[in-house]
């Protein structure tokens, strides 16, 4: 099935946001999206193809998007995914997949990352931050980027950040 546009899916499409560790160059983003190109032209969960799309943000974020309405991912098409991710990440000398990451925009507005143990002294509460664990398409298009008091990342800065 072919890939579509970000804004042909429904807001109900199950979405993955994964982010570089650093932003990448045009030459690396070029590659990226070729192999990503390349995977989701033929991507299928039980033989059946994912009618998907994808995004690419600020030179760091990877939006991937698969329109539950015409087929479901299944486990297996989905740890198919995460594989060629990370061993994309590793090709790029980045990490794509990884968990326990914050990522917020930085007062020159560029997008940083935030190690947990940090949070606090880099983020406060109007701080925009990137919420990479948001699940459906609808919810990124809303709340892929809030200040920090809007999302779970409150909780950290609170907290003093376990």
């Amino acid at each position: 099935m072919p890939r579509v546009s970000f804004a042909d899916l429904p807001d109900s499409a199950r979405v993955w946001v994964f982010a570089s560790d650093r932003r990448l160059s045009a030459d690396e983003s070029a590659d990226l999206l070729k192999d990503v190109d390349d995977f989701l032209d033929q991507w299928k969960a039980h033989g059946a193809p994912l009618r998907n799309a994808r995004e690419w943000r600020e030179s760091q974020f990877l939006v991937i998007g698969v329109d539950p309405t015409v087929e479901q991912a299944s486990g297996c098409s989905i740890d198919g995914l995460f594989r060629s991710l990370q061993q994309l990440g590793t090709r790029l000398g980045t990490s794509l997949v990884a968990g326990g990451r914050v990522f917020y925009r930085d007062t020159d507005g560029a997008p940083r990352l935030a190690p947990r143990p940090q949070v606090k002294t880099l983020i406060r509460a109007e701080t925009p931050v990137f919420d990479t664990s948001l699940t459906t398409v609808g919810d990124f298009r809303s709340r892929f980027e809030l200040p920090a008091r809007q999302t779970w990342v409150s909780g950290l800065i609170a907290q003093g950040t376990p």
